[in-house]
């Protein structure tokens, strides 16, 4: 079989996002990815950057969490560079890659010229361990399996600057994991790190290629970044090459949105992430600039946890979406930067497909349903069954926009209907035991971003985030194997416009069987002084501040 090149790929990307494309294309202002900028590049300045929370850990494939993020995709590059616009993919730290027709294999050509901000090489060796890493884990150092590398085998190193990847079963998606952040190439002295060691109190030590280097924390509170004065090596559509124009970025910790909002107000903060839907319009109004990348993966959604013996019923499941008024929730609550969900992926995700007449709104239906499974009206409007009433608990996930503000009105609209929706407010321990617990959150709010199609697979397999414990935590049972089987074949199918098929049946799948119920596409949503430009995200809206330079 003849291996496949990467500009092949890249165009089979482009082929693929086209339809995203068009769609973002018709979106709001909150397309923008990228502040640009009125004149000539000025070099030097401090930038400071406010993010709602502080980062937990800066292992790559558990950089998911944004704060976590903000900081992994600035201090590590990538083998391929995903372009956040075209979705495409480039050359980056890898020069040209090689892929079989089966997705069994993948052979990278590297660059000779880069460097750990250590001052160690990049080799084919160290790039190997990392993937070692990242595919298998070490349980002994309690380092998981990034989600985004799929049926991973090992590594061999061909010589210093060719290394192959080697998979049991087909990995389709292994290229674009090779472009998120996830796959950070760290330095070899950073992956000998046990888990602890990549959290607070040590993020200096964590060494990668990137741009920046992190030369100060200040634990929970602040991070500074630092620009590596000997950087060259950024992709080639990267608006400049070299040194980043930045000398520092302060990421400094701002939990309170209503401080963002007045730092970013008055001056004292040049970019905040999350401003508040409810603030956008006074974000604008003062002159600021105001953008909201998509993050193009699961939506904002609500799993229903399927092994708990209530939401074990199909009619209870579709009597809460049909309870439920989607619309009403995202039209009080939100802006156009946030629209309706119509599946559980996002509408800028490859292998979309609209499943929006499984999730009408309907209450006269919904009583039905729940007549017909046996929940009777009690005294105080809420069901009752064998004497029980119907109360189930959703968690607040305290990382989504408005979360709370969200349950809080579905539980207002689930009442009418006879339903006691309870919202789990708790500290960190407790939340973390809860949501693996069916009996005790029977609705688990969350949402996951990435652009590839495996990302359904993160969000619902049973060995990644089992976000619908389809797999019991105690017992390891499986209440759904169909699903499992579905999942498999998203991450496994090579053929691209197969493995497309096999997303749009597990969109489908999951709409029949009343597994989710998606709220809305979820941005991150950025507010930033007009004198600052350059200001990019990668393709799921982690900050980029590489391109960022002041006109002041």
């Amino acid at each position: 079989m003849s291996p496949r090149r990467h500009r092949t790929a890249a165009r089979g990307a482009a082929l693929a996002t086209a339809a995203a494309l068009m769609l973002a294309a018709c979106g709001g202002s909150g397309d923008a990815a990228d502040t640009g900028g009125s004149g000539e590049p000025v070099a030097g300045g401090t930038l400071v950057y406010l993010d709602k929370g502080t980062f937990d850990t800066l292992y790559p494939p558990e950089a998911g969490f944004y704060p976590n993020g903000g900081l992994v995709n600035n201090i590590t590059d990538r083998l391929v560079h995903q372009n956040p616009q075209t979705l495409e993919f480039e050359p980056w730290l890898a020069t040209d890659w090689e892929i079989n027709e089966d997705a069994t294999e993948y052979t990278f050509t590297l660059r000779d010229d880069v460097t750990f901000s250590d001052g160690t090489p990049l080799t084919a060796e160290a790039v190997a361990a990392n993937f070692d890493l990242y595919g298998l884990g070490d349980d002994d150092r309690a380092l998981i399996v990034s989600e985004a590398v799929n049926n991973y085998e090992s590594s061999e190193v061909i010589d210093d600057t060719h290394v192959t990847f080697h998979f049991s079963v087909p990995a389709p998606g292994f290229l674009q994991a090779t472009a998120t952040i996830n796959s950070g190439i760290l330095a070899p002295s950073t992956l000998a790190f046990a888990y602890e060691d990549f959290g607070p109190g040590n993020a200096t030590a964590v060494i990668g290629t990137g741009p920046f280097v992190i030369s100060d924390e200040e634990i929970g509170a602040s991070v500074t970044l630092t620009a590596r004065e000997d950087y060259d090596w950024a992709p080639e559509s990267a608006d400049h090459q070299g040194r980043a124009y930045l000398d520092e970025v302060q990421v400094q910790v701002t939990p309170e949105a209503s401080v963002r909002v007045g730092a970013l107000l008055s001056g004292q903060a040049d970019i905040v992430r999350e401003v508040p839907a409810q603030d956008e319009e006074r974000v604008a109004g003062a002159g600021l600039d105001l953008f909201a990348p998509q993050t193009r993966g699961v939506n904002n959604v609500l799993s229903l946890r399927i092994g708990n013996d209530i939401l074990a019923d199909l009619r209870v499941r579709q009597a809460l979406i049909a309870g439920i008024d989607r619309e009403a929730v995202t039209d009080t609550l939100f802006t156009e930067n946030y629209p309706l969900a119509t599946s559980i992926l996002s509408s800028e995700a490859t292998g979309y497909i609209d499943t929006s007449e499984y999730y009408a709104y309907d209450p006269e239906r919904a009583a039905e349903l729940l007549d017909e499974a046996g929940w009777e009206v009690g005294p105080d409007g809420i069901r009752v069954k064998d004497g029980e009433p119907l109360t189930i608990t959703v968690n607040e996930a305290l990382p989504q926009p408005r979360s709370f503000d969200v349950v809080t009105q579905i539980s207002q609209q689930l009442r009418e209907i006879g339903v006691d929706l309870q919202i789990l407010r708790a500290d960190a321990g407790t939340y973390a035991q809860a949501i693996q617990d069916p009996d005790q959150v029977q609705i688990y709010h969350s949402m996951v971003g990435r652009a590839d199609m495996d990302v359904i697979k993160s969000q619902l397999y049973s060995a990644n985030r089992n976000s619908l414990l389809n797999r019991d935590p105690e017992t390891d049972e499986i209440t759904d194997p169909e699903l499992e089987t579905l999942l498999e074949a998203v991450a496994a199918e090579p053929n691209h416009e197969d493995r497309i098929a096999a997303s749009q049946a597990v969109q489908v799948y999951v709409a029949e069987n009343a597994y989710v119920i998606p709220l809305f596409e979820e941005p991150q949503v950025f507010g930033a002084q007009p004198d600052t430009h350059g200001f990019g995200t990668e393709s799921v809206g982690r900050p980029s501040f590489y391109g960022v330079w002041l006109d002041r």
